[in-house]
């Protein structure tokens, strides 16, 4: 069981770990941004475009309520509403990883320095000694 909990504990220490885990975490947050974003702004002007019908409140009825029974419907206006909150994130994330790459590729593409010419070895310092030598005799 010690090594369970031992292996466990490296695992949930690395660093991606940890990073996937803040961004669950900020993702949750963002749906949570966008979801708001699209029912209390979006729709509202979507409504009033169609005639001031609330979006979200369209459904195909397949049975009406009957005294204590309730309505069964499909509420396609809500799942309307989810996808634009897919089109939304899809949209941002598409464009974080655009401007991701963009500056990439600029890190990527600026010139390196060329590598500085490797010092001579021991060899070729002392051959260089004695030819000097040589020449002033």
């Amino acid at each position: 069981m010690k090594k369970f909990l031992k292996e466990f504990k490296e695992f949930a220490m690395r660093g991606n770990v940890i990073d996937m885990a803040i961004g669950v975490v900020i993702g949750g947050a963002f749906g949570k941004i966008t979801t708001s974003l699209v029912n209390d702004i979006i729709m509202p002007f979507i409504s009033l475009l169609i005639g001031g019908v609330d979006f979200t409140q369209w459904k195909w009825v397949l049975k009406a309520a009957v005294g204590e029974s309730a309505e069964i419907a499909v509420n396609f206006g809500s799942l309307i509403a989810v996808i634009l909150d897919f089109l939304i994130i899809a949209l941002v994330l598409f464009s974080v990883i655009k401007a991701m790459n963009r500056l990439k590729k600029k890190e990527e593409a600026a010139p390196a320095e060329p590598p500085a010419p490797p010092e001579p070895s021991a060899e070729e310092k002392l051959l260089t000694e004695i030819r000097d030598l040589l020449k002033n005799k």
